[in-house]
């Protein structure tokens, strides 16, 4: 577990943003210090040569804050408490999520297959969903993975991380997972090209929204809903940000203005609906084109005989659930229609890069220190900025500055002191 330290100077950056607004005290920096990843190997010179595989066994003892409703005894995970489920889904299945630790691998890869040793009743289920953390520190999406039908990631990585999802029906007995062996290797594929400076623009649709509502029920990802929180209900884990991170982040557009807000729950109506993806690697319902939710065409059109994946009478289109405060800052009050960013796709949006400097920089869920810290830059290096806000005032080394930047690979906010430009204000950035 990484332990909160005082952010120590680093080497003084060439030049220094300028101060924006009078500092009546000052504001100090903490963040958590960041793990190096070590340098990829390059891939075989020889491309007839078969792909090496890399196995492990993950470690399911330790259970953290990522964890939701899951206990480990007699050697194995379980549902602890069969009445618990995710607030937007609303069912009586109980359900548990189990986050194991990232396992650095020390080649290049972009297929994961999952081989489990675990039993599993009639009413219960296990999936395993798996995701992998470029060298440039970006994660992709989570993809469901078996031993007989391995993960595709989309991009190679040095990094691969495991989620487990249990269910099973209340009061049932509870699926046994005793091991987990994660196999990743090369698919065999040439080279990605380098990624260019400049992304094509974020996925954008127009989707039906409801208001989560729910204070005090749990969210898929374990954190407990509060009056006017800010987050969002996606009907598919692939794009689930773990507790208290913005990994996986969206922009809301309403009648008044535009939220930022991370995913922290899955829903409305389906959980296998990544509506936001390319028919050709949707999870389910191929057949339906980009952007358009399952609930909306079966409400509209009653595909799938009018019924979601569980067989239920679709009532409303939504393919997003808003809690309170994302549902009322946006401007609505009632259920309607918002425009839909989904700030992880197409490499985060329209972006400029610039260099930052210092080292243990944290990148915070919001603009503001107090915020969770969703990453952090071990050193300097290269990020790309989506657009930028005037957020709390910081100072640091005798310079002060009230804006920040959201850097979409990260899905968090930066300090502008900590980006190396003479400029308090980002030139060409525009406002979030």
């Amino acid at each position: 577990m990484l332990t909160p330290t005082l952010r120590r100077r680093g080497c003084a950056p060439r030049r220094r943003p300028r101060t924006t607004r009078a500092l009546s005290g000052t504001v100090c920096l903490l963040a958590l210090a960041g793990t190096t990843l070590a340098a990829t190997p390059a891939r075989a010179a020889d491309p007839a040569s078969p792909p090496a595989e890399v196995s492990w066994r993950a470690d399911l003892t330790p259970t953290g804050a990522d964890d939701v409703n899951v206990r480990y005894d007699a050697g194995a995970l379980r549902v602890r408490d069969g009445s618990v489920s995710p607030a937007s889904l609303g069912r009586d299945r109980g359900y548990a999520s189990a986050v194991l630790e990232p396992h650095h691998v020390g080649r290049p890869v972009d297929r994961v297959a999952v081989h489990l040793d675990a039993t599993v009743p009639d009413t219960a289920s296990v999936e395993v969903d798996v995701r992998g953390r470029a060298a440039d520190g970006t994660w992709t999406e989570w993809r469901r993975a078996t031993a007989d039908a391995p993960a595709e990631l989309p991009r190679d990585v040095v990094d691969v991380q495991a989620r487990l999802t249990l269910w099973n029906a209340e009061g049932e007995p509870t699926a046994v997972v005793r091991a987990v062996t994660l196999t990743a290797d090369d698919a065999g594929g040439a080279p990605a090209e380098p990624a260019p400076t400049t992304r094509a623009a974020a996925f954008s649709a127009r989707v039906y929204a409801t208001r989560e509502g729910l204070v005090g029920h749990t969210t898929a990802n374990g954190h407990v809903i509060q009056a006017n929180d800010h987050f969002v209900a996606l009907p598919s884990r692939r794009a689930l940000s773990p507790k208290g991170s913005g990994q996986y982040s969206v922009q809301v557009c309403g009648p008044a203005r535009c939220e930022t807000a991370p995913v922290w729950d899955v829903g409305p109506w389906n959980t296998h609906d990544d509506h936001w993806n390319p028919s050709s690697v949707r999870e389910q319902w191929t057949d339906l084109p980009q952007g358009l939710p399952e609930a909306q065409a079966a409400y509209e059109d009653g595909y799938n005989g009018g019924r979601d994946e569980f067989g239920r009478q679709v009532a409303n289109p939504a393919g997003i659930d808003l809690a309170d405060g994302t549902f009322y800052n946006v401007g609505l009050n009632d259920n309607g229609w918002v425009s839909v960013t989904y700030l992880w796709t197409e490499g985060g949006g329209d972006t400029a890069s610039f260099p930052t400097w210092g080292t243990g920089v944290s990148v915070r869920q919001q603009a503001t220190t107090a915020s969770t810290p969703v990453a952090t830059l071990p050193g300097p290096t290269t990020v790309r900025v989506r657009c930028q806000v005037h957020g709390q005032l910081v100072t640091y080394d005798g310079y002060s500055n009230d804006a920040w930047s959201y850097l979409p690979d990260y899905g968090g906010y930066v300090s502008n002191i900590f980006i190396d430009v003479a400029d308090a204000w980002l030139p060409g950035v525009p406002t979030c």
